[in-house]
């Protein structure tokens, strides 16, 4: 069992990885529409994998109190939403709004946008790593078929963040095994964000439908407030919606399929 979560955690890097080894093959870089079509993916399949994964299981965890199985969701929801509030306002966005103007600005803005997305993933590292404690804790709520497919789904969603922070690193000046690192790195903080979660399964455990509806917050927080934007402009936004529509179907068909 440890294994299998050790391996589990391990997923969502992997897509991350995944995605910054783009660089290695699309030598013309990402046009728009490709990032357009990956953002939007991406989006739905995080927002998917919040209703799913985890603001369902969270009140099913809490089904014990009846009609208001809802409150410790809704309690955790608003807690992760406010906690990337916060983070939006002290630290730089993953769209960047306050750009730095200069002769070295592009290369700095996306080096920070590398910062931006690792801390983005900190939500989504302890949505998997809460879902796989309590597969460990013997809930029966939470079965190993859900766990793999929330860390599938977040693989999935880490492919285009990947590529979007190693593709136009390089296109900077950056050689292409350094832009795949900085890709791949950013990645890091969702294992180490689930191993933290599940050491802390003791005292996760009891809270834990507060826990899963909080990554399920600051999840559609990103979704919202980072994605939708960044997939909508410009012309021919309509197949960034169309891709955020087949990410979500996909992430819905993994979770319940496999469950």
């Amino acid at each position: 069992m440890t294994m299998d979560i050790m391996k589990g955690i391990m997923i969502p890097l992997a897509g991350t990885v995944l995605g910054a080894s783009a660089v290695f093959v699309l030598t013309n870089g990402m046009n728009k529409t490709l990032q357009r079509i990956l953002t939007g993916f991406a989006g739905g399949v995080m927002m998917a994998a919040s209703i799913w994964s985890l603001l369902i299981p969270a009140m099913d965890y809490s089904r014990h109190m009846g009609k208001m199985a809802f409150v410790p969701a809704a309690l955790g929801f608003w807690a992760g939403v406010m906690f990337l509030l916060f983070l939006d306002r002290h630290v730089p966005h993953m769209h960047m709004d306050h750009q730095k103007e200069g002769p070295d600005s592009q290369l700095e803005n996306s080096k920070l946008m590398v910062f931006a997305v690792a801390l983005h993933n900190l939500p989504e590292g302890m949505a998997v790593g809460a879902i796989w404690a309590g597969l460990l804790s013997g809930n029966s709520t939470v079965s190993m078929a859900a766990a793999i497919a929330l860390s599938v789904g977040m693989a999935i969603q880490n492919f285009p963040e990947g590529a979007i922070i190693s593709m136009p690193l390089h296109s900077e000046g950056m050689s292409k095994k350094k832009a795949f690192l900085y890709g791949a790195a950013s990645g890091i903080v969702e294992p180490v964000g689930a191993l933290l979660t599940i050491v802390a399964a003791r005292y996760i455990i009891p809270a834990l439908p507060f826990t899963l509806s909080f990554a399920a917050g600051a999840m559609i927080y990103v979704v919202v407030e980072e994605l939708i934007p960044e997939m909508s402009e410009g012309k021919h936004s309509n197949i960034g919606t169309i891709f955020f529509a087949t990410g979500f179907t996909v992430m819905m068909i993994l979770d319940v399929a496999l469950s």
